[in-house]
């Protein structure tokens, strides 16, 4: 065997090998978990956060939350201007309180107050702050093709994840640092052409051993467009 069809030999191994070292979306995923939760602690996750938002030319909302998964608690008290709402769902038993009080159905009506809207900051602040952890829950689809490519001049490791149709319907994408594995975007898409959004994550609040983004920008995905700006503290 002459060394030119030794070194092709050689060579093509290298390729099939480099080939066979791309990792699936789920080992991907396992990785990404790894480096924010390395000990499993979100399935237990008993802690508070204090969460304010900021959006453009309106007061900030600082939201107070309690997540308690073990026994499927929650609770946020969200303030912005003189308004404190307050959202209590204790397995499946909802309570709303307006400025310390039970809201009339009149208040209920206008500031729209109800147990739907409790089980939207719920299944919001799970998920959001729950991720990448939360993309092992039942309906989730991990695509099995993990993406190399930059977005806004960075390169990332890019997951498609999409739900069951009794889970939802959008089209995600997360971002992952190609050397730590770390979360530091997602971008989300809905049916019609030119919609959703993306979020840029930066900075890190450990909760509960968790490494969790602490502050989160979000654009739309058409114009680019600045919806606001979210940040994370853990509370005293």
């Amino acid at each position: 065997m002459n060394k030119f069809l030794v070194f092709s030999l050689f060579s093509l191994l290298l390729l099939k090998s480099s080939f066979s070292q791309e990792m699936s979306g789920q080992e991907l995923l396992e990785k990404a978990i790894k480096y924010h939760d390395p000990n499993g602690n979100w399935q237990k996750f008993n802690d508070s956060l204090v969460v304010t938002m900021a959006t453009p030319k309106k007061a900030s909302r600082v939201s107070k939350i309690r997540i308690n998964l073990i026994k499927d608690y929650f609770y946020v008290k969200a303030s912005r201007n003189k308004k404190i709402t307050e959202y209590t769902i204790d397995k499946e038993q909802c309570s709303m309180l307006l400025n310390g009080k039970t809201p009339t159905n009149t208040e209920k009506k206008e500031y729209n107050i109800n147990c739907e809207r409790a089980n939207l900051f719920k299944n919001y602040y799970t998920y959001l702050y729950g991720l990448p952890m939360k993309l092992k829950d039942e309906g989730t689809i991990i695509h099995e093709t993990v993406q190399r490519k930059k977005f806004k001049g960075k390169e990332y490791l890019i997951l498609k994840v999409t739900y069951n149709e009794n889970v939802g319907k959008d089209t995600w994408y997360f971002y992952f640092n190609t050397k730590t594995y770390a979360m530091e975007v997602y971008q989300f898409f809905k049916e019609t052409k030119d919609s959703g959004e993306y979020i840029i994550l930066s900075g890190e609040e450990v909760i509960s051993d968790i490494k969790i983004p602490k502050i989160r920008a979000w654009y739309y995905n058409k114009n680019d467009g600045y919806l606001g700006t979210d940040t994370l503290k853990k509370s005293m």
